[in-house]
């Protein structure tokens, strides 16, 4: 493999960088991209585990765009497919006109899921799956309340916040946001399963109008919490007691990212509704819900007019990236890679904890997180990551965390070249203090 790896041939952000984000506060509503003096950078290409910006300043990618990447930047076999299908067909009809393209994919996530889980509904965005499987969710039993998790980012459309566990999402739309959810702490490692399970158990007894339980079996958003092993068990054991459905957003661990097809399996545990995105389109938007017949038939056939669709629910453009992409994904044997250097990577990152502002380490697979002292740290290392040639994520609730996901395709080398950058800056910007 042609490895590349980072070259800074300007200021970061350079010049292009800076005009572009001065053209942007002017155009864009000020509540989207945060602008400042040393951040953002604007992308222009990428390929691999590299990003190149607007000023020719390559970059090292340890986030693989939010976790879309799995596969890589711009992978040839997905480029291809999406080259042949805009000369063929870009838009489709959605719900009325469906196209060969489609039921290919809604066979392929019938295949990749796990159990029975074989009917899907394709959407454009993680938000959306969601909503549709809170909705089948209430078609299927008949109840409007659902138990969700602290710490949860389900999206941030109305109905997605109401599942929402970081509260500065909700709080600015609180009067719009129906009170339909009960929200309990999710276990990190440490915490007592037993007392988790419990707490589910008790919220259920109390709450006998609740439909299903929603919860990521990771939780990415919120600095990658990685609940106690036996949980997902556990809950999925009170689910089928008590008659509830268990609904897994694995937008962000779905497709390899934590070391199997989906983070269940680790547990082998199958929900009654999955929700899936991110790394499904290879880059293109696209998401789904995939769910067991017996579930998913409580939706009435459609009579010609759906009850739940979107104008480009089923493009014909990101079934066919998704298709590619995902031949790409098994072919590679990726998430095999993600579970045989996942401890290597975890490792190298857990050695950060000598350093004065390091919190914590945690993660499984390609998908951890570094836990700072305070958000000012965790910031420093995004921005000093950038002068140095590396692009870092921040999470948690409060930003105290940086993501570190990178493609599952990433060079060895490049890896390594990447966590010395991670390294460096950290280094440097508690010298700076």
């Amino acid at each position: 493999m042609n490895e590349a790896f980072e070259a800074i041939v300007t200021p970061v952000p350079g010049p292009r960088s800076r005009a572009l984000a001065a053209r942007l506060a002017r155009a864009e509503v000020p509540g989207v991209t945060y602008l400042a003096a040393d951040f953002p950078i604007f992308w222009d290409s990428a390929s691999g585990a590299t990003v190149t910006d607007a000023d020719g300043n390559r970059y090292l990618d340890l986030t693989s765009a939010f976790g879309v990447t799995a596969a890589g930047h711009n992978p040839a076999a997905v480029s291809a497919a999406i080259a042949d299908q805009s000369r063929r067909l870009i838009h489709g009809m959605g719900d009325v006109h469906p196209t060969e393209l489609r039921v290919q994919l809604l066979e392929a996530l019938a295949r990749l899921a796990p159990g029975n889980l074989e009917q899907s509904y394709v959407s454009t965005s993680g938000a959306d799956a969601v909503e549709f499987a809170l909705k089948t969710a209430h078609l299927a039993t008949g109840k409007a309340r659902v138990i969700a998790y602290d710490g949860a980012y389900h999206g941030l459309s109305l109905g997605a916040l109401e599942v929402a566990g970081i509260e500065k999402f909700r709080a600015p739309f609180a009067p719009l946001v129906a009170q339909r959810a009960t929200l309990l702490p999710f276990p990190g490692a440490q915490t007592n399963c037993e007392v988790a399970l419990q707490s589910l158990a008790d919220a259920l007894d109390r709450e006998p109008d609740v439909g299903a339980v929603i919860l990521e079996p990771i939780q990415g958003r919120a600095g990658v919490i990685v609940p106690p092993a036996g949980f997902l068990r556990g809950v999925r054991a009170l689910c089928d007691e008590r008659g509830v459905l268990m609904i897994l957003d694995e937008i962000y661990t779905g497709f390899g990212r934590t070391g199997a097809m989906f983070a269940c399996l680790h547990e082998d545990v199958v929900p009654d509704l999955l929700c899936v995105g991110k790394a499904l389109g290879g880059g293109v938007p696209l998401a789904a819900t995939i769910g067991s017949e017996r579930v998913m038939g409580a939706w009435p056939p459609s009579r010609g007019e759906a009850l739940h669709t979107a104008t480009f629910m089923g493009n014909p453009l990101a079934c066919a990236a998704a298709l590619a992409n995902l031949e790409l994904i098994e072919r590679e044997g990726l998430p095999a890679r993600a579970a045989r250097d996942g401890p290597q990577l975890g490792a190298r990152l857990a050695s950060f904890r000598r350093l004065p502002s390091v919190r914590n380490v945690r993660g499984i697979g390609f998908l951890w997180a570094v836990e700072f002292a305070s958000t000012a740290a965790a910031y420093a290392a995004v921005a000093g990551g950038l002068q140095r040639g590396l692009i870092l994520l921040q999470s948690g609730p409060t930003g105290s965390s940086i993501t570190i996901a990178p493609p599952l395709a990433i060079g060895e080398r490049q890896l390594e070249r990447a966590l010395t950058l991670f390294e460096q800056t950290l280094q440097e910007t508690e010298a700076e203090g």
